[in-house]
């Protein structure tokens, strides 16, 4: 399976992190490495004094699909999930500078939290998803997928003319406004709406 993560989604995070818009979705990877396991804290590597925090809607692959027209993007997913992008900002922003990838910010171990799945059929608007990130016990970042600047299928449609979507792949859709630091002792919590999704530790 691959991690596929879509970047720069959220024009609020955009603003927020001083960013350009993208004319299309920036795209990356996190290797399966990058899963933090089940019921394990995330431990804050030593490589980064800064270590923030990106909550985002998931989206689990069900089907092998390539080169898929928008239209057709709704049939190769059947769950939505909600995970954490964990970013290394320090060494991401010097990485930036030096025109480099982003790959040891982004991808390194436990960097990525997937909580658990949901039937899409849950929903009913799928362009309508409010979501939310406790952090001991305080709201720090709220969205919407409404706010997304390419909603799932378009970003389905998008990644699926570069890579072979395959059976298990997930999708972190991006983040909204609200990224912020981890300490050692913070607990994390995602929710949609109000359905806890995954809780960490931080250490």
């Amino acid at each position: 399976m691959k991690l596929i993560c879509i970047g720069r989604n959220y024009s609020n995070h955009i603003a927020e992190l001083q960013n350009e818009t993208p004319d299309a979705p920036i795209v990356f990877l996190k290797p399966d490495t990058s899963i933090l396991l089940k019921k394990q804290p995330f431990f804050i590597p030593d490589f980064s004094d800064n270590v923030q925090y990106e909550l985002e809607i998931l989206v689990k692959i069900n089907r092998v699909g390539k080169y898929i027209a928008p239209e057709f993007a709704h049939k190769y997913y059947d769950h939505i999930g909600l995970g954490i992008d964990f970013t290394a900002r320090d060494l991401q922003e010097d990485l930036k500078e030096k025109g480099l990838p982003w790959e040891k910010a982004k991808s390194f171990d436990g960097s990525a939290v997937i909580g658990k799945w949901v039937s899409k059929s849950k929903f009913k608007d799928l362009n309508n998803i409010a979501f939310h990130l406790k952090k001991n016990d305080a709201i720090v970042q709220t969205g919407n997928t409404k706010q997304m600047l390419w909603n799932i299928d378009a970003i389905i449609a998008h990644v699926s003319q570069f890579f072979t979507l395959k059976i298990g792949d997930v999708i972190f859709t991006g983040t909204p406004l609200g990224v912020g630091a981890v300490a050692t002792g913070d607990i994390l919590t995602g929710f949609i709406e109000n359905d806890e999704f995954f809780s960490i530790k931080v250490k």
